[in-house]
């Protein structure tokens, strides 16, 4: 079974700067897509960045330019580089990825972790 966990989430002032982390846990033979999403109270969850293949990245347009998405493959580990945090990105951010497993049979898993808030106030 594949299990996610993400740290690095907390309270911040506005304009500053935090790393969000995804460790995955489990065994699994590839991964065909990565990324973070978000929710706020009240919101639905939306999309904040994306990877897929081979340097096919994509971005939400409120973050564009100030968050980056990127991985560590010798950690199983991915990160969410957030900068100039602003307290419209204050949420609880999860992480997701596709992986294709092989037992008991081949098959494409949608994966989550549990969340970390991340609260952008002074």
């Amino acid at each position: 079974q594949v299990q996610l966990v993400e740290f690095g989430g907390g309270l911040v002032q506005p304009g500053g700067s935090l790393r969000l982390s995804c460790v995955a846990s489990g065994s699994f033979f590839s991964i065909y897509s990565m990324g973070w999403y978000r929710q706020a109270p009240g919101s639905q969850r939306e999309l904040v960045a994306n990877a897929r293949g081979h340097g096919n990245i994509s971005y939400a347009d409120s973050v564009k330019g100030r968050f980056t998405i990127s991985r560590d493959n010798a950690q199983n580990t991915m990160y969410l580089q957030m900068n100039d945090l602003k307290p419209e990105d204050t949420a609880v951010y999860y992480c997701n990825l596709g992986v294709v497993v092989l037992s008991p049979y081949s098959r494409a898993l949608d994966v989550w972790g549990e969340g970390t808030q991340v609260t952008v106030s002074s």
